[in-house]
């Protein structure tokens, strides 16, 4: 417990507002470029599908600016208490940046694989693209879910 104390709530407030914005943005990486991947493919050998191939592309990004705007409220909150801030209080924020730290990390990149098999419907059916689209939204709906769970908790604080 000495070391908890030594630490102090500060650096445990710190470490969730940076794995809020950190692991939301390797998602949104990870997605990306999963689906940058299957649009190249197709833009390779359809030019003229690029805008499609990369409106689908751009929707796994979507994770890292939610993490961005939890980490910006959360190292607020930390750096306005300051370095008196408890370890219980450290432990509170932290825990309020989980769910879009974590919920960010897995819905980018399972976004990302959608958005790639949605470029195959683009291939294939150039008109029914937007059906890929809903099938991306579908998994957006988690991560705005995150981002609500950790704004609610951080507010509650």
């Amino acid at each position: 417990m000495e070391f908890l104390n030594a630490i102090g709530g500060y650096a445990i407030g710190i470490l969730g507002a940076a794995l809020a914005g950190a692991l939301a943005c390797i998602g949104s990486a990870l997605g990306t470029g999963l689906a940058g991947q299957a649009g190249a493919g197709l833009v390779s050998e359809e030019p003229g599908k690029f805008g499609k191939a990369m409106i689908l592309q751009v929707i796994p990004g979507t994770q890292g600016l939610y993490g961005f705007v939890i980490f910006f409220l959360a190292f607020n909150k930390v750096t306005g208490i300051g370095p008196s801030m408890t370890f219980a209080q450290g432990c509170q924020i932290f825990g309020a940046t989980l769910p879009i730290a974590i919920g960010g990390l897995v819905s980018a990149i399972a976004q990302g694989k959608v958005a790639a098999a949605s470029v195959n419907i683009l291939a294939k059916k150039e008109n029914d693209w937007s059906k890929g689209m809903i099938l991306c939204i579908t998994v957006e709906f988690y991560a705005i879910l995150c981002l609500l769970a950790s704004f609610l908790m951080l507010n509650g604080i």
